[in-house]
């Protein structure tokens, strides 16, 4: 997955070990990544903490958490 706009990237690869599945199972795992992938980014916006320099902007947490 590739967004133009921000710069991030996310590589997959495949073993190839197994065939591939039918057209509702591969739209449910991409669907479960697609999960894995928001929370992960929700995640890590969470636990982000400012920078150390005065002119940083806070992390979430710095302005919201406990």
């Amino acid at each position: 997955m590739h967004t133009p706009l921000d710069g991030d990237v996310v590589f997959a690869a495949s073993t190839c070990k197994h065939a591939a599945p039918d057209l509702m199972a591969f739209a449910e795992l991409g669907a479960l990544a697609a999960n894995v992938l928001s929370r992960a980014v929700a995640r890590a916006v969470y636990e982000a903490r400012a920078l150390p320099f005065p002119a940083a902007l806070p992390g979430w947490k710095d302005k919201f958490g406990p």
